[in-house]
């Protein structure tokens, strides 16, 4: 949690969630709330596992959390 005057601590958060509405919510018209909640499951498994972050030296976030190793992208 941020506090008073720690306005940096929120823009890493705020990105995410620009990411995940822009490419993948707006993009789909879920008629269910468990659609809705596998579409942004497997966004967040691409984000994390599969998308390279230019900010990560072009690895992706999983590699860099977990240090290198392979991690499954299937739940």
């Amino acid at each position: 949690m941020d506090g008073k005057g720690r306005c940096m601590d929120n823009i890493f958060i705020e990105r995410l969630w620009r990411s995940l509405k822009y490419e993948e919510v707006y993009l789909h018209a879920y008629d269910t709330v468990a659609e809705a909640q596998k579409g942004i499951n497997n966004w967040m498994r691409f984000y994390n596992m599969v998308r390279r972050h230019q900010g990560l030296a072009d690895q992706t976030p999983g590699s860099v959390y977990f240090g290198g190793l392979d991690m499954p992208l299937a739940a």
